[in-house]
């Protein structure tokens, strides 16, 4: 009879160690990649509700305008078109957001007559890993939200009346509009506008 042999199991011991630690690496960077994914989540969140807030902000001051020249059917459509008088910067609206959801505003700027696209980037950073250098990364996100009117009219050819106003119609609603019945509800920001992110 052969004696046995143990040399096999100390020789399997380091290969052992080597898979183990190899496998703990492995997690450790795939919860490194999971912080970065967190942290960029939390940016284009931000981005989104920043964009959303300064689009409607600006729709609310469109469909504003537009109540104030309810009796001048003439300009109803440059204020449909985004090019109302008196309409004011409404990126506050996208500071106040993003820091809402912890973060600043890089940038903000008008996306043509009828939107805005705001940058942001997070106060909190991804945090200490195995990768080197994540500790004081942030991440920075865009958005981009849009303002499209819901709304066509036409305009009399000819005269029908001294107050009478065009019939707007809304995707599907029509609103017959009297300005002097004060319990007709008139539309509101929301009838009149849409606002969504941009694709």
């Amino acid at each position: 009879m052969r004696p046995r042999r143990y040399g096999d199991a100390g020789q399997a011991f380091p290969i052992y160690i080597t898979v183990v630690g190899g496998l703990l690496f492995l997690a450790f960077a795939y919860f490194a990649v999971g912080q970065a994914a967190v942290n960029r989540n939390g940016a284009q969140t931000a981005a989104d509700a920043a964009a959303l807030a300064a689009a409607q902000d600006q729709r609310d001051q469109l469909a504003g305008a537009w109540v104030q020249n309810l009796l001048d059917p003439a300009k109803w459509q440059d204020i449909f078109n985004g090019t109302a008088e008196g309409i004011a910067p409404s990126c506050w609206r996208a500071d106040q957001l993003a820091a809402q959801n912890d973060a600043v505003v890089l940038s903000c700027l008008p996306d043509g007559l009828l939107g805005y696209t705001v940058v942001v980037e997070t106060n909190d950073t991804v945090g200490e890993s195995i990768v080197p250098g994540t500790e004081g990364k942030k991440s920075q996100e865009k958005a981009t939200a849009v303002i499209k009117p819901r709304c066509e009219f036409e305009l009399p050819t000819e005269e029908v009346g001294e107050g009478t106003l065009p019939l707007l119609t809304c995707k599907g609603t029509e609103w017959e509009l009297d300005p002097e019945d004060s319990e007709d509800p008139l539309p509101k920001p929301e009838d009149l506008f849409d606002v969504n992110l941009a694709d």
